[in-house]
């Protein structure tokens, strides 16, 4: 593919909001979260002032995702707790919940899944802000939605080469569009302002090596997606376990009972109310 239709989908991608099919609140929400300036009081009065929102917000901030399970019962509480960063990342993913499951059925509980995981390692690996990571991991594949909002028949074509070849969804989408899911997310986190380490470990997932200014939250999220693969939880658009980067392993250095740690909390999550929802 060359560059100028790589440019020409990067476009598609940011104009994402501006399609008829797309809810109005991921539109209002898109609109905020691209404000040069966006203060803690605006998004914390923007959430409040929508019942719904609200109570989509506090559902995720409670969830086993963020380990605060029942205890923040207001949208001023999560702020204070979380920053910024992650509630902004947060108001992303709840506002595609339903085009990601009318799009791709299982592909919000990978995420999930992902940012239980990913959360553990970070953890483990004694990261300041471990809940930053799992926003990171429940935004690694939001370039699959806007990609099936914008170019649906070639993303089926894709998901119809995995069954037929046997391959990841993430090289599948290659041979039949100008750029990957993880190129797309990028795009998109890149306009609605997001930290740079958020945008790389989205853009990077998949060759975590390439990640220059957060190569740890990188490594975390690709070894997360891996490990929800191998426990089979939801769909990320193939039923395949590709292997680990080996960069990636070398960087977490996760010993034996660190991984086993990762995959219980997985199991743990999943029988746990609310988690896909």
């Amino acid at each position: 593919m060359n560059s100028g239709n790589t440019q020409k989908m990067k476009g598609k991608i940011e104009s994402i909001t501006a399609l008829p099919t797309v809810p109005a609140n991921l539109k209002r929400i898109a609109a905020m979260l691209e404000k040069p300036r966006l203060t803690l009081d605006e998004l914390a009065q923007f959430i409040s002032h929508d019942p719904a929102l609200t109570t989509k917000v506090l559902t995720m901030v409670n969830s086993a995702s963020f380990g605060f399970p029942g205890r923040i019962a207001s949208v001023s509480h999560a702020i204070m707790l979380l920053g910024l960063n992650v509630i902004r990342g947060l108001l992303l993913g709840v506002s595609v919940v339903d085009l990601m499951q009318q799009n791709m059925s299982g592909l919000w509980e990978h995420s999930c899944a992902c940012a239980v995981a990913a959360r553990c390692i970070a953890q483990q690996k004694k990261m300041k802000k471990p809940e930053e990571v799992s926003t990171c991991a429940i935004l690694h594949d939001i370039g699959k939605v806007t990609i099936m909002l914008q170019y649906h028949d070639e993303y089926e074509q894709a998901l119809r080469c995995v069954q037929e070849k046997n391959v990841v969804i993430h090289d599948a989408e290659t041979l039949f569009l100008p750029a990957s899911h993880a190129e797309a997310g990028s795009w998109l986190a890149r306009k609605c302002r997001f930290p740079l380490n958020l945008v790389e470990a989205i853009e990077f997932h998949h060759r975590p090596q390439a990640a220059k200014q957060a190569p740890l939250e990188t490594a975390i999220v690709h070894v997360a997606d891996i490990l929800v693969r191998a426990k089979g939880v939801g769909f990320a658009g193939d039923g395949l376990v590709p292997p680990v980067q080996p960069s990636a392993w070398q960087l977490l250095h996760l010993s034996d009972s660190d991984v086993h740690d990762v995959l219980m909390q997985i199991e743990d999550s999943i029988s746990l109310p609310g988690e896909s929802s």
